[in-house]
């Protein structure tokens, strides 16, 4: 048997390509993700989170986390830094380059100096952000910080390697950097309203000072705080809606605007789910989904899908983005997911002849709207066009799917094709 037509052979790759393409996606690392696997670097890992450093090791490529166990974090946790030092110390650890551990026991020359994510922030003076890597004798291989100008750490194993990409290893302990180690200022406090009252997000803001919310937001700040700020023009909008809701409800609605933790443009494109806000409370879900679609992010609810379309700042441990839709949760609209009441059937037309002819028909009263003086949360009418929304949104995606078959049968018919062209009888393999 001998495939002869390289016509067919690149139709069929066509429509294998075409089926595969579109659902290819290029996963990125997750350092906390490795991490996790080991619980003896919990520690380690823990402090890469709260400093905010794990996204920025998440967004870069071709480095080197050398990691410390528990045991060896316990003398660099005795000196009780503040977390901004902590997030030095720790970004001396990080290497801007791959040492995979064959790469480490081939060094040229037997010595590297490698810059570290310490020396990127720009704070580090001279090279004190650089890390010397030697290879010692016996097989060993030392690391220390370029101001100490010594061996303070050894390599002791590879955790995961990702050739060119990460390499996560295991070092002794922890490189000492009276330069990391300084104090470090923190970031000077933000006014969040003021904020949002000068980049479009003046109703928002209002509201926000007018709610027990904004105590909420100010007690999250420092423990890491993302917003997602309504525009003016989303809010002003809704406000018919939010002047019905109670003073809880309001609360509610505010607070469903906010995650206790600081989320960046990149940690909420590798981070899709369900994520929980400020307003979830046990039973009270109050939750919401990020999703991804290339450089646009989306919140979606049960009710609205509304797209990120700016950020007003991104300063660690706070982010506030501008959203072009109230975000609404079902918690608080659970009108709008029920459906509408089947109409009653209709009765035949009473005939001149029929003995109840005379008599009225009985029908059920349609529900009374809810008052606005009502004790629940839930506005008395559903918020217009957003289910509308996401069913359009369903319509889009099976449209994009038939399409995508289209174009797959459309290539199987270029291969037959090719393939009666090129031959007597329409077959691809031929004796």
């Amino acid at each position: 048997m001998q495939l002869r037509s390289t016509a067919a052979v690149a139709a069929v790759l066509v429509s294998v390509l075409v089926v595969l393409l579109p659902e290819a996606t290029v996963e990125g690392h997750n350092i906390t993700t490795i991490l996790a696997k080991f619980p003896e670097f919990s520690t380690f890992n823990h402090y890469l989170t709260i400093t905010h450093l794990a996204d920025d090791i998440n967004n870069r490529q071709t480095i080197t986390v050398c990691a410390v166990n528990n045991a060896g974090m316990s003398d660099l946790l005795s000196k009780h830094l503040s977390v901004y030092a902590m997030k030095n110390v720790l970004s001396l650890h990080v290497l801007l380059d791959y040492f995979g551990a064959k790469k480490l026991h081939q060094i040229t020359n037997g010595t590297a100096l490698a810059a570290t994510m310490f020396q990127a922030t720009g704070t580090a003076s001279g090279s004190s952000g650089f890390v010397n890597i030697t290879d010692l004798k016996g097989g060993k291989v030392g690391f220390g910080s370029e101001d100490g100008g010594r061996t303070d750490a050894t390599f002791v194993k590879s955790l995961q390697e990702v050739p060119y990409n990460i390499s996560v290893i295991q070092i002794s302990s922890m490189l000492p950097s009276s330069e990391a180690e300084a104090p470090t200022p923190e970031p000077a406090a933000v006014n969040i309203t003021s904020l949002m009252s000068a980049h479009g997000c003046k109703f928002f803001a209002e509201a926000l000072l007018a709610s027990a919310a904004m105590k909420t937001y100010e007690d999250n700040i420092d423990g890491g705080l993302t917003v997602f700020c309504p525009l003016d023009d989303a809010f002003k909008g809704f406000a018919p809606k939010y002047k019905n809701l109670t003073v809880g409800g309001k609360q509610s609605l505010l607070e469903f605007h906010g995650v206790p933790v600081y989320q960046s443009m990149s940690m909420l494109k590798s981070s899709n789910g369900l994520m929980n806000t400020l307003a979830t409370d046990g039973a009270n879900k109050y939750d919401f989904t990020v999703q991804n679609d290339g450089q646009e992010v989306t919140i979606k609810t049960s009710l609205v899908t509304s797209k990120i379309v700016g950020t007003l700042i991104d300063q660690q441990p706070l982010v506030i983005f501008t959203i072009n839709k109230v975000l609404l949760p079902k918690e608080l609209f659970k009108a709008a997911l029920s459906p509408a009441p089947a109409p009653a059937p209709e009765a035949d037309a009473p005939t001149a002849d029929s003995p109840n002819s005379s008599k009225k028909k009985k029908h059920k009263s349609p529900p009374a709207p809810a008052s606005s003086d009502s004790p629940s949360d839930s506005p008395a009418d559903s918020p217009d066009g957003d289910v509308a929304d996401q069913q359009s949104d369903s319509n889009n995606a099976a449209e994009i799917k038939g399409f995508r078959f289209a174009v797959v049968a459309l290539s199987f018919w270029f291969a037959s094709f090719a393939i009666v062209n090129n031959y007597d009888q329409p077959l691809l393999f031929i004796k």
